[in-house]
């Protein structure tokens, strides 16, 4: 029986890196001739919003491949903490309006890197992806996903399942609950029986903060309604946001989060899985690096905690990925492109996705490799493999910044008024004006 690498991160109790420090390898299998000024160690400024739990973890776990191949480079971790990368995001664009950026950022393949491409902020892969051959190892569906005017401006190193619920498997069946809510409908009965048993039916904050916990919600009640393939739809110009499909999507958002027990409280996204994980909360709406807390909190799959594609999606693997991109000017470019190769290859995929609770981006994965996975990722690497793909609207893949700012802004909005009416037009409005 094999034992995944997040196991026995989580058996050593790796707690990530410093915001802000320096970390070195301290044994290394091979040099490089990555070096600064006069032989001097080469510097790497990387960007990235993974500060908490098993992102932390596994970013920790790259650093320490990377080093692996990399010893005389000085990893300097820039994370910024928040949820989805919304702060981390605005830094950013300050130092990139500054001219000061770093050697290399986390983005998120799709959409998500639309502004920087036309700012003239990215350098284009092309050479990296032909000397890599990384078109011809990453997943097809991913970069058909993913490319900008027939080009690659990013490294993919995950593949994300976005359309999941969590569920603590004792607070289930004592409220004589599915973990596996089949429909909307099924779920929001469920929420129900929940709260009469006194537990909290889902974990979700929607504080101004954390309001892409609710984002997240809505695009995976969206999906349950329009199916995989009507979601495409909304985000091309002319959608249809005024459709009952989308209304009653809406309405089940509001009835959803009138369950859930003190919403406006800020909590994070790894605090709300450690409600489900402590039993404190029956459900939560969130992404696969929820596996990640709960394997580093020592619980065991299908024992104390289970999944399943969200209520209604059961056809779709909405998907995001995470990337790291080669910003122009960046200061120690030679180091950053020792980033990317790491980033490509299967070991740093490797390294990361099996402590990150994500599933690697290529196109192939032997039965050899997938042991060192555990059970939830390799579920989901069959899910990747048999369910129509589509991309996330929280996660960077369908909308540009700004439109995801307006649907931030209707949101929050929503959270006070709850009126579901206003919601949907509002997010009308913002497809009219940002949709290409």
């Amino acid at each position: 029986m094999s034992i995944s690498r997040r196991a026995v991160l989580a058996a050593a109790g790796l707690t990530g890196l410093s915001a802000g420090t320096a970390l070195l390898s301290g044994c290394a299998s091979s040099s490089t001739s990555v070096t600064g000024p006069s032989g001097t160690p080469a510097s790497l400024e990387v960007f990235s919003w993974w500060t908490e739990g098993g992102e932390a973890a596994a970013l920790a776990s790259l650093v320490s491949e990377f080093h692996v191949h990399n010893p005389h480079i000085d990893f300097v971790n820039r994370a910024v903490a928040g949820g989805a990368g919304a702060n981390a995001k605005a830094e950013l664009a300050r130092r990139l309006k500054a001219g000061n950026p770093p050697d290399t950022f986390q983005g998120q393949a799709g959409a998500m890197l639309d502004d920087y491409i036309d700012a003239g902020q990215l350098e284009d892969l092309g050479f990296l992806y032909r000397q890599q051959g990384w078109n011809r190892l990453l997943s097809p569906t991913l970069l058909q996903l993913t490319q900008r005017g027939g080009k690659q401006w990013s490294v993919p190193l995950d593949i994300h399942h976005i359309n999941l619920i969590w569920a603590n498997k004792r607070v289930c069946e004592h409220a004589g609950v599915p973990t596996a809510p089949a429909s909307v409908a099924d779920f929001v009965t469920a929420l129900h029986k929940v709260a009469a048993t006194g537990k909290n039916p889902l974990a979700i904050s929607v504080t101004p903060n954390e309001i892409w916990q609710l984002k997240h919600l809505m695009e995976c009640l969206l999906l349950a309604e329009l199916g995989a393939a009507g979601w495409p739809s909304l985000w091309r110009r002319g959608g249809d946001w005024g459709s009952p499909q989308v209304t009653a999507a809406l309405e089940a958002l509001r009835e959803i989060l009138s369950l859930a027990v003190n919403p406006t409280a800020e909590v994070t996204w790894n605090q709300a899985s450690a409600m489900v994980g402590n039993g404190t909360a029956a459900y939560q709406i969130m992404g696969d690096w929820t596996e990640a807390t709960f394997t580093l909190a020592g619980l065991s799959p299908r024992r104390d905690y289970a999944w399943s594609t969200a209520p209604g999606t059961s056809e779709a693997f909405l998907f995001a990925s995470d990337c790291f991109t080669l910003p122009k000017g960046a200061k120690d470019r030679d180091a950053a492109i020792a980033w990317l190769v790491e980033c490509g290859s299967q070991a740093g995929q490797d390294s990361f996705t099996t402590v990150k609770g994500a599933i690697p981006p290529r196109a192939v994965i032997g039965s050899t490799e997938r042991g060192l996975f555990d059970q939830y990722s390799n579920w989901s690497m069959v899910e990747w493999t048999t369910k129509q793909v589509v991309g996330s609207l929280t996660h960077g893949v369908v909308a540009r910044a700004a439109w995801n700012n307006a649907i931030d802004a209707a949101l929050n909005a929503f959270v006070t008024n709850r009126d579901p009416g206003r919601l949907q037009t509002a997010l009308e409005a913002a497809a009219k004006q940002y949709a290409a």
